[in-house]
């Protein structure tokens, strides 16, 4: 017999009962706070013998399918006419429908509630409230209808009749999900070197419901590595649920095409892929008002037959596909592909879905943590976009323009204002010679004028829009947020640029939230080919004892990679006088040894200075560069320039740790050779150097964490590019003195230990 469905009566209800239009005009962050007080408030007014959050169930069958509906009901009142069933809802704007009796999904809700009850105690009458509360005057709206428990019933069989079409497609969709994933075979004809050992670390992690860290080298296949296993998971009932999380585009394309491929094997499992709102966007603008969009307004009138059409026709959805749907339903592409995560077997999504706090989709997976596994590729990128996540910062020109924006205007909204710039001034004064320093902790006095800024924010808001008070609203009320995160994982510095003056909260140890962020779920898997030294990743990326750890050897052999040490100094100081030497070497290498070659520079300054010098004597050899902003198509067509056996050399010169750095294909002869120039180190910062003194203070090499590790990783990732099979064969030339220093040399791979000194 078929496992009953799981389903809370609010999910239900929304399925069948929503409408309306998407609106994402102003709205206070303190929604859901004002929700439980008035909530609480509400239910303190209740008698003795009256009951809160009352847990109610019923076991309904309904066509083919059995259903668990189970939910609270916010109050269980015993009147002298019979039992009331009270549904408590806070609103705080005028509302049309609630003068007229009440939005149709709130009283569903409660009417199913009041069927649960009647039913298990056997009445025959129920009364079912609605009460409104205003969340700021308090003001009390009731509505109360009586029913017999026969309607009710009636009105259930209703909910599930339109509820079951999605259900059973649902149903459906597992059964041959689950029998495909059982019978998937490994979709090639054979296990790379090292790929069998990935796979079956995965698979034994998610087993055993543990994290598990591998660094695992870079052409082996890690994406279908890390996918198959956790297909099979799938199919053995350990997991019911993938996120496949990246942090560029190129690499949720990997994970798309191995579905494709497992797919083509008899696979049948449906995906979705998150693109940003503001790349999918139909409209000149994002805005999403119904007044301005119309694939916003109406959205959730439409959006229950989108979902049906596109999961009864498709497996991968991918932004090109979410994007013909949504143009044929007239739906909002984003938020069709928020929606359709519910219902997808993996999800492809950036790290900031899971692990950021402001974005994280948190109404998606709550409940099903248990059965989900996280993938995080190139895991080593989650260091710094953890401290980015976890970071936020204030500044002082905000205030300024609020000011003078308001003065005459609004008299409230102009004092907050004024008093916020008038303690960025105070401050300025108290340390007129520095221009980096850090604060011991932030003074009440901010913090208490921050609150009362966003106060008076909310309240004018609501009124009328401002584009520079709702980025102010934004960017105080984030600020206050990770500032609830405060620990001895953060430094709060100060850095006057001219003028203006930013406070920043910086997380410069992000593990503990990246943990946090990640808890719950069965197994999160951390990989990439430059997770190295490992004990630094499992270190910053909130790793634990007891979590599994794998380092797999390149299967690729030492004879496929000639590597060159060309001992110059690339230093700041010294690169306009090596500039020259560096593109005589360049020259001498494409004369000796023809081809396509990447070349990569720690910026982009750094890359024209050199492409100058070069082009100068070298005008006829042909060169793509990357520009600073390229489109996806301009990417696209850099990187097409690369054919395979092309008679003429083409150098591509590029950024380390750019976008052609990480996750780039250039198989065979489409490249024959990588050029790093220098050791990648960041850029000598105080911000670099906070981070390095709070982990010399721990006792671990301050140094390293801040710059030779972040460095030493893009090297690492840019000489990746070049061998990525069995047949490949190329040149890596390392241009700087210190890949001579063990510190440096220690973190090369071993198959780039044989190397040469000198230039070619």
């Amino acid at each position: 017999m078929a496992e009953a469905i799981q389903i809370s009566v609010r999910t239900l209800v929304e399925h069948v009962y929503r409408s309306g239009s998407i609106d994402s005009r102003f709205r206070s962050s303190s929604t859901l706070h004002d929700g439980t007080r008035i909530h609480q408030m509400i239910q303190k007014t209740y008698g003795e013998s009256e009951q809160k959050e009352v847990y109610l169930r019923a076991e309904v069958k309904a066509g083919d399918l059995s259903y668990i509906i189970d939910g609270r009901c916010d109050g269980l009142l015993f009147r002298d006419d019979g039992v009331v069933i009270d549904e408590i809802k806070s609103y705080s704007q005028t509302s049309e429908q609630i003068q007229q009796g009440g939005y149709p999904v709130h009283w569903a809700q409660a009417k199913l509630y009041a069927f649960m009850y009647a039913k298990d105690n056997d009445l025959q009458k129920i009364t079912v409230q609605l009460t409104y509360v205003h969340v700021d005057t308090l003001e009390k709206i009731y509505f109360q209808k009586r029913y017999h428990t026969p309607e009710l019933e009636v009105f259930l069989e209703h909910v599930m009749k339109v509820y079951s079409p999605y259900a059973n497609l649902l149903a459906n969709h597992r059964r041959k999900r689950n029998e495909s994933c059982k019978e998937l075979s490994f979709p090639f004809e054979s296990y790379r070197e090292g790929q069998r050992k990935l796979a079956g670390g995965v698979y034994k992690s998610i087993f055993d419901k543990k994290n598990l860290f591998a660094k695992a080298p870079t052409g082996i296949g890690k994406t279908i590595s890390t996918l198959f296993p956790s297909v099979k998971a799938i199919g053995e009932g350990h997991l019911d649920k993938v996120f496949y999380l990246t942090a560029k585009t190129i690499t949720r394309t990997a994970a798309e095409e191995a579905f494709k491929k497992m797919r083509s094997c008899g696979l049948c499992m449906s995906t979705v892929t998150i693109t940003a709102k503001d790349k999918v966007c139909f409209k000149e603008e994002t805005n999403c008002q119904k007044d301005y969009c119309e694939f916003a307004n109406g959205y959730y009138d439409r959006i229950n037959d989108a979902i049906l059409d596109i999961l009864s026709n498709e497996t991968g959805m991918t932004r090109e596909i979410i994007e013909i749907y949504a143009k044929k339903h007239t739906v909002c592409p984003f938020e069709f592909s928020l929606d359709l995560a519910y219902s997808a077997d993996s999800i492809i999504c950036d790290y900031n879905y899971v692990f950021d706090p402001r974005v994280s989709l948190k109404r998606l997976l709550e409940d099903q943590k248990k059965s989900t596994a996280l993938l995080v590729d190139e895991a080593h990128n989650l260091v710094d976009r953890g401290r980015e996540m976890f970071s936020s910062s204030l500044n002082k020109d905000v205030f300024l323009q609020l000011k003078k924006e308001f003065k005459g205007v609004n008299k409230s909204l102009f004092d907050a204002a004024s008093k916020l710039n008038a303690w960025f001034l105070a401050l300025k004064k108290e340390n007129p010679d520095k221009h980096e320093f850090t604060l011991d902790h932030l003074d009440n006095e901010l913090l208490d004028s921050l609150i009362q800024f966003v106060e008076i924010t909310e309240q004018a808001l609501s009124i009328e829009a401002s584009p520079t008070l709702l980025e102010a609203y934004f960017i105080v009320n984030n600020f206050l947020k990770i500032n609830e995160f405060l620990d001895e994982h953060y430094v709060i510095y100060v850095e006057k640029v001219k003028n203006d003056l930013n406070v920043k909260l910086f997380c410069i140890d992000p593990s503990k939230l990246l943990h946090q962020m990640g808890k719950g779920y069965r197994a999160k898997i951390f990989f990439s080919a430059t997770l190295s030294p490992l004990n630094f990743y499992q270190d910053l990326l909130g790793g634990q004892e007891d979590d599994y750890v794998l380092s797999i050897p390149s299967p690729f052999s030492s004879d496929q990679v000639d590597v060159y040490i060309h001992p110059l100094s690339t230093r700041y100081g010294d690169r306009e006088r090596t500039k020259e030497s560096i593109a005589a070497g360049i020259q001498s290498l494409i004369k000796k040894r023809p081809g396509n070659y990447l070349i990569f520079f720690p910026s982009y300054q750094y890359l024209l200075a050199v492409y100058e010098q070069f082009k100068q004597q070298n005008e006829e050899t042909k060169t793509t560069i990357q520009a600073a902003g390229m489109t996806e198509p301009e990417r696209e067509a850099f990187l097409d320039a690369f054919k395979p056996n092309q008679l003429e050399t083409l150098l591509g010169f590029a950024v380390l740790g750019g976008i052609f750095s990480e996750g780039v294909d250039l198989i065979g002869d489409r490249l024959n050779g990588v050029v790093v120039i220098g050791v990648g180190l960041p850029q000598l910062c105080f911000e670099r150097n906070l981070i390095r003194d709070h982990f010399n203070q721990l006792n671990k090499n301050g140094y390293d964490y801040a710059y030779v590790y972040p460095g030493m990783n893009k090297v690492l990732q840019a000489g990746g590019r070049l061998i990525r099979s069995e047949e490949d064969f190329g040149t890596i030339v390392l241009i700087d003195d210190r890949f001579l220093q063990r510190q440096y040399q220690q973190l090369l791979p071993s198959e780039w230990q044989m190397f040469t000194i000198g230039s070619l």
